[in-house]
């Protein structure tokens, strides 16, 4: 979900730049920085980042600038400005506080101070600032799809690999099964030596090694969620599902390493662990 965008526009009147920068997030995390005069505008662009990015922590910063700006006539409301000060100044009297700084915290209050531009003129100027903004943050999920790409061969070539450290389990069941069933003779030996035999303890026994040590619904269920991953990995804003899928492939290899009880295939268990660490971290990447 790494991402940046920038976009401009300029004319004889306007000059207008937009940023916009993405990092990974679960949830769409968005800090617009307007001009003063289009703080309102901000539930626009983030209903529109919404729709485009959809996640990501997403900066969005708008430069605009009006060009001949002396040549604007500013106006001062007298009125409001002496309902301003006078309310500071109670309020001041009232906590003690100095009266100093009041003519400009006064000054400063909203709408105190005007310019001779119309609100058609606003919003003539607010729909080039969307252009801009559009244009930006379409540039920024251009880059993020082309950096999904990137991550996506990279994924699945570690899938792939988990894949064949499967395979390589898989070649060395013959000899743990061999040591399985060489603890199973000793065990029934010890047990057909002792006076006090026990059939029910001995089929116990059985039970207990065939569910504790039997790994092949693990390899099944292990090789359907790899397959199932490759399959997603190739829809659009697959990155949670992906997600999920991963957290059950790390369930199926825990298990695999948790009844192997062969050093071999406990050294693939860790490789297959190491490469799903990579899976997990790149997919908070992918949308």
């Amino acid at each position: 979900m790494t991402g940046f965008g920038h976009a401009s526009f300029e004319n004889e009147a306007y000059s207008i730049s937009a940023e916009v920068k993405s990092l990974n997030s679960k949830f769409l995390d968005a800090s617009i920085r307007l001009p003063k005069a289009f703080v309102h505008k901000d539930i626009v662009l983030r209903n529109l980042l919404n729709q485009t990015l959809e996640r990501g922590k997403v900066q969005v910063a708008v430069d605009f600038q009006v060009k001949h700006a002396d040549e604007l006539r500013s106006f001062i409301n007298r009125d409001l400005f002496l309902a301003y000060y006078e309310q500071l100044r109670l309020l001041a009297h009232e906590v003690g506080a100095s009266e100093q700084e009041l003519f400009k915290l006064a000054l400063q209050s909203p709408d105190v101070i005007t310019s001779d531009m119309d609100a058609a003129n606003l919003e003539q100027e607010w729909t080039l600032i969307e252009q801009v903004v559009q244009q930006a943050i379409a540039k920024c999920a251009d880059y993020r799809r082309d950096e999904g790409e990137n991550l996506k061969v990279k994924i699945l070539e570690n899938v792939d690999e988990i894949s064949r450290q499967l395979s390589e389990v898989e070649k060395l069941e013959a000899e743990r099964l061999e040591n399985v069933k060489l603890r199973l003779r000793q065990n029934l030996k010890e047990l057909m030596d002792k006076d006090s035999f026990d059939p029910n303890r001995f089929e116990q026994e059985l039970i207990y090694y065939i569910e504790k040590l039997d790994i092949n619904e693990e390899k099944i269920r292990l090789r359907t969620h790899l397959a199932y991953f490759k399959e997603v990995a190739q829809s659009p804003s697959a990155g949670k599902k992906l997600g999920f899928i991963a957290q059950e492939i790390g369930r199926e290899v825990n298990t695999i390493g948790s009844k192997a009880n062969h050093a071999g295939i406990q050294k693939l268990v860790v490789n297959m662990k190491e490469e799903l660490e990579k899976i997990k971290e790149q997919t908070l990447n992918i949308l």
